[in-house]
């Protein structure tokens, strides 16, 4: 995961647990299916957390690239219909 490239960007540098999650989701709200999500944060339980929340909602987590103090978390937002079929899975 060298070069990834994201459709959107949201900063969420400088906050704490759970307004990483809170930003991620009103992002991934906004934007379309197939579409990737790039959060910038700084909070380390950041990692865990997004990654946690992408799958358990039925988004592809992508992966975690560190720059510095700054985790880049990637997301590909899925479809309706996938989020409903993993849901209904789990």
């Amino acid at each position: 995961m060298v070069n990834m490239r994201a459709d959107v960007i949201i900063d969420a540098t400088g906050l704490a647990c759970p307004m990483p999650i809170v930003k991620t989701k009103k992002a991934i709200n906004e934007i379309e299916a197939g579409q990737v999500l790039e959060v910038q944060a700084t909070d380390k339980g950041s990692k865990a957390d997004i990654k946690a929340w992408s799958q358990s909602i039925g988004h592809q987590y992508l992966g975690t690239l560190e720059e510095g103090e700054v985790l880049k978390h990637y997301i590909r937002k899925s479809s309706n219909d996938e989020s409903i079929e993993k849901n209904i899975r789990t």
